[in-house]
């Protein structure tokens, strides 16, 4: 344990001692995500670097400080990447927060989420005693996933020491094509394309146009586009429309600045949300990003009618429930996993939900 870990963990133990919440925080880029933080500041973006890396074998084992953009580096020297594209939201992203957050970038719905290319964790849990799960490959996990749990946890269940994680190949040629189409037949041709054997690697659909980028061996991705039709986007304009929706600097959610910005997870063939506000689709119409000052509950309702649930995103009362209430089976269960890591609940209390 080195001397900086072991000072994390005498903070901890006074504070569990005492019940004194603390906040964890790295490069502080995500901290408008989850119900308002309590507690003094444990800040832990110190604890940088790679620990390992194996390009042949696809895994990256890196400190949780790591800034996302030094890894993403690393990993682009030798053409590999990190496919769920996690958003950095700021200079400061670090890998823990990446991993607390569990937030996916456009590739999401084609190459997975952030959980699904967890191998391995290194925390520090509310004891103060570091515990590890998982390892460097795929096949090494019996009883509980905790690598994945930790995926999303936003730092209930302890400190991200680091992180084993999956990487993957670049593309070797990537094309973006754009259509005009309403928004009901936007949602109908993705899915319908999506049961393809086409390249297809994100989508987004906003003020009557859908956006598509296939991405994958040069003569699949041609032999699409030809396929496909629509109007081909250059390169640089391209990766400035994609980056710019991974990170949300497109014009799209500037307007999210006085007005709440929500995020509806649903099923990817649903209806439209039929509700006030400017909305823009993802994720093959699984992911509706939707900018609106309408009644939290209405929209809650309308995505639970849809089939799916919503969360606020940025802005809005952060003191009430941010992500959907939980049904009182899981609620149950999500006490005893806090209860279980943070028996003193001094970690990020009530950063997922009121209570934990």
């Amino acid at each position: 344990m080195s001397e900086q870990v072991s000072a994390w963990a005498e903070q901890i133990r006074s504070a569990a001692q005492s019940g004194s919440p603390l906040c964890i925080e790295g490069g502080g880029s995500k901290r408008f995500y989850g119900r308002e933080a309590q507690g003094e500041v444990l800040n832990v973006a110190g604890h940088a670097g790679v620990v390992s890396y194996e390009p042949t074998e696809l895994v990256v084992t890196v400190r949780g400080g790591t800034p996302l953009s030094e890894l993403e580096a690393v990993l682009a020297e030798q053409g590999q990447f990190l496919a769920f594209e996690p958003p950095r939201f700021g200079s400061g992203a670090t890998v823990a927060g990446c991993v607390a957050t569990g937030l996916s970038g456009p590739r999401r719905a084609t190459a997975g989420a952030v959980r699904d290319f967890m191998l391995g964790v290194k925390i520090l849990d509310g004891r103060g005693e570091i515990l590890s799960f998982g390892g460097q490959v795929m096949k090494n996990v019996a009883g509980y996933d905790v690598s994945r749990l930790i995926a999303g946890s936003l730092g209930t269940l302890g400190v991200i020491l680091e992180a084993s994680i999956k990487v993957l190949p670049r593309p070797v040629a990537e094309e973006t094509l754009r259509f005009a189409l309403t928004e009901v037949d936007a949602i109908s041709r993705v899915n319908d394309w999506g049961a393809q054997p086409l390249p297809l690697s994100a989508s987004a659909w906003a003020d009557g146009v859908l956006t598509l980028r296939l991405s994958g061996a040069g003569a699949a991705v041609q032999a699409a586009c030809a396929r496909l039709g629509g109007e081909r986007v250059d390169a640089p304009t391209a990766a400035v429309l994609w980056d710019g929706l991974r990170e949300q600097q497109a014009d799209f959610f500037a307007a999210t600045t006085d007005v709440p910005l929500w995020r509806l997870s649903l099923p990817s063939s649903a209806s439209p949300l039929k509700l006030a506000g400017a909305q823009l689709i993802e994720w093959g119409g699984a992911q509706r990003w939707l900018v609106s000052d309408a009644d939290g509950e209405r929209i809650r309702e309308r995505a639970a009618a849809l089939g799916g649930h919503a969360t606020l995103f940025r802005g809005g009362d952060r003191t009430a429930e941010v992500f959907t209430p939980l049904p009182a089976p899981l609620l149950t269960i999500h006490r005893r996993l806090k209860a279980a890591f943070d028996p003193a609940g001094i970690l990020n209390p009530g950063r997922l939900y009121q209570g934990l």
